[in-house]
């Protein structure tokens, strides 16, 4: 029987797209043939209760991601020995590393001595930022070269692997990230909902996703003030937790927006849904920061599954998220500048509005987890 080892730091109840894939994606397979190795953490245990599928907790975050230091050599020692004695207990016969660093470096060396096989998830900032480093990209390189294949989130994350010589594109399996299509659908107007977060009276656009600079969420903020003179019913729900958390409040103390721009750091899982259904539209305003992009853009996905048409900016893997043109739009987020410049149109005339059951069947057809898992199982022969 085969025996798969999910080894990867991104798992509930971390939060992040990545977190959430792999949950729908391994929670979806038989249990007899899946085993998760997930980072330990405080609130690890208590999710873990909740659920059937067999998790390992292990320490699996490291601030170093190579040999060269010794935070990040004792990193690797722990973590060699912790999964590859997971691998001989369970009968382990395959691992999907999680990223090709460090998961997939972790693995590649435990197939040294095991001759155990592997795969590599590729997210496309995982690689992107391999490549800023000398001795980070020979180590992805090993790795993607022991690898089966690689399964990418995107075409484009796909590009990068062969752009910067990690891999032929031949070793790429391309599977975009599902959405839960019953979860995530079109629900009437609640106006209780509504006014507990303050949107009654408002046009709302909203962005879930981690408070991070790549996201975009500081110069769509910066580019309020201009976009509110035009459109005074504007309002900005900002949906996520991070490291930018205290800056983003900041700004919008320092602009007065306090009316205008509100985050949201503390929603359930059903608030969370209840926000994609009972906004106007969705907006990912995301750039590139160095080598950090988005690699997909699942939340893109799940808005329009509830409905809603997006915006994205022309960074990474969003264009693969939509029918441009037709369910969403792709625009300039590189400054808050642009950001008026390619939002006004659309804010003033009949873009934005957009027959919801458009975006619900454009999902069904592409993205839904029953079309997802026919592909999945095929590859994982299960």
């Amino acid at each position: 029987m085969k025996k798969i080892l999910l080894l990867t730091e991104n798992f509930p109840p971390k939060d992040g797209g990545s977190s959430r894939w792999f949950w729908e994606l391994y929670s979806r397979l038989p249990r007899e043939n899946v085993i998760v190795a997930a980072n330990d953490t405080e609130e690890a245990t208590a999710f873990d209760k909740t659920h059937d599928i067999v998790v390992l907790r292990m320490p699996l975050s490291s601030p170093e991601w190579g040999f060269a230091s010794l935070k990040g050599a004792i990193f690797y020692f722990k973590t060699f020995f912790n999964v590859l004695r997971a691998v001989k207990k369970h009968d382990i016969t395959e691992v999907h590393c999680g990223r090709v660093i460090p998961e997939g470096v972790i693995t590649w060396l435990v197939s040294k001595f095991t001759g155990v096989k592997y795969i590599c998830f590729v997210h496309g900032e995982d690689v992107e930022t391999a490549a800023t480093s000398r001795e980070h990209s020979m180590l992805v390189t090993q790795v993607c070269k022991g690898a089966d294949y690689l399964l990418c989130n995107s075409h484009n994350s796909a590009k990068l692997v062969a752009n910067y010589g990690f891999a032929s594109i031949d070793k790429c399996e391309v599977v975009h990230p599902g959405v839960d299509v019953d979860t995530f659908c079109i629900s009437s107007c609640d106006d209780d909902f509504k006014t507990a977060l303050g949107w009654n009276g408002k046009r709302v656009m909203l962005t879930v996703g981690r408070l991070q600079q790549r996201k975009g969420q500081d110069f769509l903020i910066k580019a309020m003030p201009a976009l509110l003179k035009q459109h005074p019913d504007l309002f900005y729900a900002i949906v996520g937790r991070g490291e930018e958390r205290e800056a983003l409040q900041t700004l919008i103390d320092e602009l007065g927006l306090s009316q205008s721009v509100r985050i949201y750091t503390e929603l359930d899982d059903n608030s969370l849904v209840k926000a994609y259904q009972q906004c106007d539209f969705f907006i990912l305003p995301n750039r590139t920061i160095g080598n950090d992009i988005e690699g997909f853009g699942m939340v893109l996905v799940e808005a329009q599954a509830c409905g809603k048409p997006v915006i994205a900016g022309n960074s990474g893997g969003t264009a693969e998220t939509m029918k441009q043109g037709e369910t969403g739009y792709v625009v300039d987020c590189t400054s808050p500048e642009n950001i008026v410049s390619e939002l006004l149109p659309l804010l003033e005339g009949h873009a934005l509005a957009l027959d919801s059951q458009d975006q619900r069947e454009f999902v069904n057809a592409s993205f839904s987890w029953e079309q997802h898992m026919l592909k999945i199982k095929a590859l994982f022969s299960v």
